[in-house]
């Protein structure tokens, strides 16, 4: 009888508890650009942040979402993240879009409090050595660095072109991936003639850049020497264009200047990356300017999660934007969900630093096998004490020690008034 009654009473606890976790809303900031260089992408991810906290709260489990304006600007994000944790009350934030934004409200939250970050789109290696630099553990992200993505565009590049000058915005964005991009199209045969830096600031003109990105350099050549008697091949070197203009910058900066390379100086070659894949460039610049050129971009693994998250966005937003890392926000929500509600049915308060104890617990393996909209099955498992692998629309989510993930990297091609995936490379080599 005793038994009987200990038993009872545990199983009320139990219950409470896991009503408790169903219960309580778990607060979320965003961090997007609704403005800046960047503004195109802001509505976007929000949708696929909004996608995945609608489909937790009809599991049961809700998720009270605070919107801000990073402005693709570190000072004026450092404001808006202030007023997510303070006023809102955020105990996770998810993004912000470019890498120095990211890297500086990285370093105010470290310093003021526990909040988990999780990007979803700031790519830049620094932010790796950001986060092993910081004890807390508190940066993590969803999206791979340009370690993988700029050995990619190198050995692209050099399966199409010998040379190549690099226009890049001056952050920790494009400095990482101008650098990585210069090793690995180097290390293929390739020679870059330029690297141009430019403000982040957008510019109403980049001529000074671009005279400098594509002046002619002196390139190597074999000419033919003509004599009296005889005709020799001798060493020379010849001014020549670089065959290709990189464009690692964002879209509001790449507008100006590519249609300035167009219309000014009549040149037509580009190689692009994620921050420039874009349908307003496209239409900026014309389709028929970009017609076949080609760039990189973090990619989403093929297969049932991510053709489930395509079905449950469309139906809630209409078909999905060929723009990049709308999955990869999806999945930063969703991780911070299941995260969240493991904590609760642990018994434990929402805090930063408990969501991150748990948020390899449900995204890394082991663990029972969980896709996009699965989140009735995944609180199911959590209430039993069971741990799950969630498989993202973005890829595997496995983060490592630095709160990196691998993901596949996406080769696309602008095609007529369409951007369209060329192929995806899912293993890059180390370099």
């Amino acid at each position: 009888m005793q038994k009987r009654k200990v038993f009872i009473l545990t199983f009320i606890a139990i219950a409470f508890i896991c009503a408790n976790a169903a219960g309580q809303a778990l607060r979320v900031g965003t961090l997007f650009p609704y403005s800046g260089a960047l503004k195109e992408s802001g509505p976007h991810v929000r949708n696929g942040v909004i996608l995945a906290a609608k489909q937790m709260a009809a599991a049961g489990f809700d998720v009270f979402l605070s919107h801000a304006d990073s402005q693709t600007s570190a000072p004026a994000a450092i404001e808006a993240a202030e007023k997510l944790v303070k006023h809102d009350k955020v105990t996770a934030i998810i993004g912000a879009e470019a890498s120095g934004v990211t890297a500086a409200v990285a370093e105010m939250l470290a310093d003021a409090g526990d909040v988990l970050m999780l990007s979803h789109a700031s790519t830049s290696p620094f932010l790796t050595n950001l986060a092993a630099d910081r004890d807390k553990d508190l940066l993590f992200r969803t999206c791979p660095s340009d370690a993988l993505q700029g050995v990619v565009l190198g050995r692209l590049a050099a399966s199409l072109y010998k040379t190549a000058a690099v226009m890049y915005v001056n952050n920790p964005y494009g400095q990482g991936l101008a650098e990585q991009f210069k090793n690995s199209f180097e290390k293929r045969g390739g020679r870059v003639l330029a690297m141009v830096p430019h403000h982040e600031e957008v510019a109403p003109s980049y001529a000074a850049e671009l005279k400098t990105a594509l002046a002619a350099a002196y390139v190597p050549a074999q000419v033919l020497e003509t004599g009296q008697s005889k005709k020799k091949l001798k060493r020379a070197y010849l001014p020549q264009k670089p065959d290709v203009l990189c464009a690692f910058s964002y879209p509001e900066h790449a507008i100006v200047y590519l249609r300035e390379a167009v219309n000014r100086m009549n040149y037509r070659s580009f190689l692009f990356c994620d921050g420039t894949k874009s349908m307003d460039i496209l239409s900026a610049v014309g389709a028929e300017n970009l017609e076949g050129m080609m760039g990189t971009a973090p990619g989403s693994a093929s297969g049932e999660p991510y053709l489930d998250f395509i079905t449950a966005f469309s139906a809630e937003f209409g078909s999905l934007p060929p723009l990049p890392f709308i999955s990869n926000a999806y999945d930063a929500m969703a991780v911070i969900g299941l995260a969240a509600y493991a904590v609760k049915v642990s018994g434990l308060p929402l805090t930063g630093p408990n969501l991150r104890d748990h948020l390899r617990r449900v995204a890394n393996p082991p663990g029972n096998f969980i896709k996009p909209g699965e989140f009735d099955a995944a609180f199911a498992l959590l209430r039993q004490g069971k741990d799950i692998n969630y498989e993202g629309a973005s890829g595997a989510l496995d983060f490592d020690g630095k709160g990196d993930v691998e993901a596949p990297i996406e080769v696309w091609q602008y095609a007529g008034n369409r951007i369209v995936t060329f192929r995806m490379e899912y293993q890059v080599p180390n370099e």
